[in-house]
Parts: structure tokens; sequence; C-alpha cells
């Protein structure tokens, strides 16, 4: 058995009446509630530096596609999605990262689509959607950019054009072939290839062969 001081024994009994005093509230005013406490919670936690120890429940209509994700879902698996969801619920949040008063999917666009436009799902859920917040330090566009694509190399998918078009995003923003391909996961010949198909001359700027090439009218 594991030991618990009596300063924590104390504290699970305040928690316990706590719980008590919760179940009292109106829905919405008790999801807000839970929200502010497990936000405190996730201050004290030995875990705080993993976004996964603080699970929010926040309303659909504040969770935003971010406009780079490269990753599409065929209709059958978008259906095999909505129906692992309503059969055995959300398992997993949606990874989001806060702008303003709304929040910027990172990784879980497809879930977030099945939360908002499944009526027996949005209905089920209150019009609410789970998310959890990426670190801090994935404050920039780059940075959350690289987070998605790592989510979805992990899991394999990725489609190669719209991966070329974040290629150049990234180059765009002073990003070079090394940390592109360490940030997303690839060799420097897969970078080299993204790059390729783009088209874009200003994508080998720092290529020896660079000088060689001529912009034609």
């Amino acid at each position: 058995m594991e030991y618990t001081s009596f300063f924590g024994l104390e504290a699970i009994e305040r928690g316990k009446q706590l719980a008590v005093d919760l179940g009292q509230l109106p829905d919405d005013e008790r999801l807000d509630a839970l929200n502010q406490i497990r936000l405190a919670l996730h201050e004290v936690s030995p875990m705080r530096a993993e976004p996964v120890d603080c699970v929010l429940w926040v309303r659909s209509e504040d969770v935003q596609a971010n406009d780079y994700n490269p990753n599409t879902v065929a209709p059958p698996e978008m259906r095999l999605l909505e129906h692992s969801i309503e059969m055995d619920g959300f398992t997993q949040p949606i990874v989001t990262f806060p702008i303003n008063e709304q929040r910027e999917v990172v990784d879980g666009f497809h879930r977030n689509l099945v939360g908002k436009n499944s009526k027996k799902i949005r209905t089920r859920l209150r019009g609410y959607l789970p998310i959890t917040t990426i670190r801090g330090d994935r404050r920039s566009r780059e940075d959350r950019i690289a987070a998605t694509i790592r989510h979805n190399r992990a899991r394999g998918q990725h489609q190669v054009t719209d991966m070329s078009e974040v290629v150049v995003e990234l180059s765009r923003r002073n990003w070079n072939d090394a940390k592109i391909g360490r940030e997303l996961g690839m060799e420097p010949d897969e970078v080299l290839r993204l790059k390729q198909i783009s088209g874009l001359a200003e994508m080998f700027a720092d290529k020896e062969f660079s000088e060689a090439w001529e912009i034609v009218d």
C-alpha cells in the first residue's frame, strides 16, 4: 500500500466533498468550474510538462482548424472515425494552441470535424470538445506547423504535395534544410525532393548549383 501523509489524506477528503458540491451545479457552470480546478491542479502536478496532464472541455465554436494541415482522410476512414467516437467515446483529446479567445488545432483536425458535424456526437457532448494545450514553447507558427507534421508522420499520414507547401513556408520563415529535416523527421534528400515539387527556384538559394539557374520570363 502506498504511503499517504495525513495532509494528503485530508486533501483527498476535501476533494471528495468538493466533488459532491460540484455535482449540485448546472452542467455548463460545472464544466467551467472543473476546467478551472483542472488548471489549478495542473500547476502543481509533477507531470505538468506533459500536455495530456490537463484535458479541458471547451465550446466547439472556440476550436478552429489550422490552415496548414497536409493530412487528408478518405470518406470510409472518416465514417469509421465517427463510428469509433460514437461507440467508444473521445479517447484522445484535440491538441490545440490558444490564440486570442480561440483554440487552433495542432493535432486532431478530423476529430474536431466529427465533434462539430456529427449531430449525434455533438448532442451527446453538449456542444463541447475535449482539448489539451501544446507546450508553451511551441508558440511560433512554424513550431506549430512542425508539431502538426510530426503528429501526422508518426501515424504515417501526410500528402506529398501539401507537405511541399509546408516545406516552402518553413523555408521562407528562415528554417534551413537541416532544421526542417530534424524537426519534421525527414532525410535531407526528402527535404530536397519536396522543394523540387514546389517548382520555386528560390527554395534552392542555399545550394551550390543555384548560381547556374536562370529565371526566364
